[in-house]
């Protein structure tokens, strides 16, 4: 066992958390209202407190000191002293165990207790009274880390953005129920890179794989005494920290070789995020980190009325991106696993609160400004969730150049076009096109749309078209919880059914769906499973199911219909791959002309005129049709048009100009076909109910082409 001296040396301040240099370890911590800190170390074996130590020097409100012949493997914790006031906002009690901000690995989860609380929990006084128990047998313990890796080769992708096709999954719920043969841990880091997952990401024609919350995250006491937990993982607890409930051994390292397996196939990989709160709750909740070093500090406290959190998340607290060690710690963290992890980008849960000032939301925050210039993060794919249930909380449109938005408005005019809603034509149209009426400003890129059908957050696409309403029983909240509309529809009878023409018509709004999706300008992103058919029986909120509710059914990939829609939406990938005008790289309005005559889009009528400002807003609308053109030094000119039908009916509609060669490059009713040069003299074709259909045009040497029609 170590022998431990006295005290600890002076150290520095200059880098927070526990930093080995080879000789020992310096121990930093931020607290601007705390009288005191100890560092509490622990045995391994038993994890029984055996040193104590006062961190012995203050600097720029970081206290810090040195332990000299440390090594990582280490185990510690922090203890804070100074006022339980919380009228005031401060709600120090030192005999609370606390996490690191900053550490880098923990023991282990959570084992909640009213020990935990900084409070008597059911004293008449609540939170005014103070508890004076340990909390430190039901914490976990911090770890001092070596993040030494062989990298070799490794090099980030960078697929660029008009190239990238996202699929969001949660890593445990992507690979649990995958039997792969060189994996023994599924639902684990070490499942994502298999071959295996590697072959169904490039079949798919996946770029880029975004993965819910990998952070260290707790789940809320209430959940686990209903029998449920956190499985989305929206509760982080530590910044620094991979969740050891993702890993087989518990090695950080086997995140980095899942990552390093991605990379060498050129597959990205995307952390979502979550810094705009803690697990820690209300003022209420428990003492675990960061309300024990300084509540008043790292929360956004009620101007006032200082005892309660301002609670902009929904969540209880709010973490106060304002101050500046706040800010940093969060900066900290993104390049930890920027350059510790290698990688390729974040999405940014409920993301107006890190622009959200005392004054309200501002897209030139300190937040935005610090990341924008950051050297490494700026580099990074950024992608925030434009919407919060805080003040002015829907921002879509309104993020920095720079920052890719999750785009509600495509999910929701997309189910609604397809279901047949009235007066969707317009918006529709605007979508498709990259939702440049909102987003094409200070130099945007269309890009800068992530095109959503389906996330985690909702109904899968298999239950958007099963179901009319929520099915949420099995929360235990009474079916109240989740979106109680979702612009679905179950095509004759909610949930399974047997009837060949409800499955057909199912299948149908499905690939009409995933085709829009697909063969829009913007990113487009695909919720993992719904390539199959993924269901989770019409519940809407599978926040806490950490089960076959939530874990894809491999199953289903197998089956004919699964691999049917599998290979269906590899040929939707293909397409727009080797069509430059589906993934445009810059807006397109009708302006710049390709080629003489040749606007870069149009929409057009059934009878192949352009579309006029009286059609856009027809409450009868019948069929819509988008031609769009492009042209580069590399593909040369390349020119598709897309027809839309969300109706019941079959509708024949002309070809618009230019004169040339038609090819039928996909029909989503009968997604077998395969691609069809058209006669020379076709001058229409029919379109068939709730289906959408993909040509080219091979034009001309002089085209003489009709004019675009007005946009919407």
């Amino acid at each position: 066992m170590m022998r431990f001296p006295s005290s600890l040396l002076p150290g520095t301040p200059t880098r927070l958390g526990a930093n080995w240099d080879g000789m020992g370890v310096n121990f930093a911590v931020f607290s601007a209202n705390a009288q005191q800190i100890d560092l509490c170390l622990f045995d391994p074996r038993d994890r029984r407190e055996i040193a104590r130590f006062h961190l012995p020097e203050y600097t720029d409100e970081v206290w810090h000191g040195y332990l000299p012949d440390a090594e990582p493997g280490l185990l510690y914790g922090f203890r804070a002293f100074g006022p339980y006031d919380p009228v005031n906002g401060h709600r120090f009690n030192p005999h609370k165990l606390l996490i690191d901000p900053y550490a880098r690995r923990l023991t282990g989860p959570i084992s909640w207790s009213d020990m935990q609380f900084g409070y008597r929990l059911h004293s008449p006084r609540v939170d005014l009274s103070f508890d004076r128990r340990d909390s430190a047998p039901y914490m976990p313990r911090c770890v001092v880390v070596n993040d030494a890796y062989e990298w070799e080769d490794d090099a980030l992708p960078r697929v660029p953005w008009d190239r990238t096709v996202i699929m969001e999954a949660h890593v445990k719920g992507l690979t649990m129920r995958r039997a792969m043969e060189r994996t023994p841990h599924p639902g684990t880091f070490q499942a994502l890179g298999t071959p295996e997952m590697i072959a169904h990401l490039h079949r798919l024609g996946v770029t880029t794989l975004e993965l819910l919350p990998i952070q260290c995250f707790a789940p809320e006491r209430y959940l686990l005494e209903r029998g449920l937990t956190n499985y989305w993982g929206y509760n982080t607890l530590a910044f620094f920290v991979p969740h050891a409930g993702y890993l087989a051994n518990g090695s950080p390292h086997e995140l980095r070789a899942a990552i390093r397996r991605l990379h060498k196939a050129g597959i990205e990989v995307v952390m979502d995020v979550v810094y705009n709160h803690t697990c820690e709750g209300s003022e209420l909740g428990p003492t675990l980190c960061y309300r024990g070093l300084d509540n008043a500090t790292y929360y956004r406290l009620v101007p006032g009325n200082e005892r309660h959190l301002i609670n902009d998340t929904g969540c209880g607290n709010t973490l106060n991106l304002s101050h500046p060690r706040v800010l940093q710690m969060v900066l900290d963290s993104l390049r930890y696993w920027a350059n510790e992890f290698h990688v390729d980008g974040f999405r940014f849960d409920l993301a107006p609160v890190l622009g959200r000032e005392p004054y309200g939301f501002d897209p030139g925050s300190g937040f935005f400004d610090a990341i924008i210039q950051d050297p490494v993060l700026s580099e990074r794919k950024l992608i925030a969730e434009p919407w919060d249930p805080g003040p002015g909380g829907y921002q879509f449109g309104n993020f920095p150049p720079g920052f890719a938005e999750w785009n509600d408005r495509f999910r929701d005019t997309t189910r609604r076009f397809w279901r047949g809603d009235a007066m969707q034509q317009g918006e529709m149209a605007a979508r498709i096109a990259g939702s440049g009426d909102l987003l094409d400003k200070r130099g945007r890129r269309p890009w800068s749309s992530i095109n959503i059908l389906t996330t985690h957050d909702g109904f899968t696409l298999e239950d958007v078209v099963s179901y009319a309403g929520r099915h949420n029983e099995a929360n235990k909240e009474n079916g109240q919880d989740g979106h109680a509309e979702n612009y679905s529809a179950n095509w004759g009878v909610e949930g399974p059914s047997d009837d060949p023409a409800i499955v057909n018509l199912r299948g149908r709004v499905q690939r009409a769906m995933m085709a829009t999706l697909m063969l829009s300008h913007g990113t487009p992103m695909i919720l993992a499973g719904d390539e199959f058919g993924q269901t989770q029986n019409g519940n809407n909120n599978a926040y806490c199911q950490d089960n076959p509710i939530s874990w894809l059914d491999w199953d289903r990939a197998a089956s004919p219909g699964g691999q049917a829609m599998i290979g269906f939406v590899a040929r939707l990938s293909a397409l727009r791959r080797a069509h430059p005008s589906l993934r445009a790289a810059r807006y397109m309005h009708g302006r710049h002309h390709p080629l003489p005559g040749l606007a870069d889009i149009g929409w057009f009528r059934r009878d192949g005129s352009p579309m006029g400002q009286e059609q856009w807003g027809e409450e009868a609308f019948h069929l819509l049709g988008v031609r769009r053109a492009s042209m580069d030094a590399h593909d040369g000119v390349d020119i598709t048009y897309m027809l839309l039908n969300p109706g019941g009916d079959d509708i024949r509609a002309m070809l618009p100009g230019p004169e040339g060669r038609w090819t039928m490059l996909l029909d989503t009713t009968s997604p077998e076909k395969p691609e069809t040069v058209l006669d020379e003299s076709a001058k229409d074709v029919v379109v068939p109910a709730h289906g959408l259909l993909l040509l080219s045009l091979a034009p001309d040497a002089e085209p003489d082409t009709s004019p675009a029609g007005d946009a919407p």
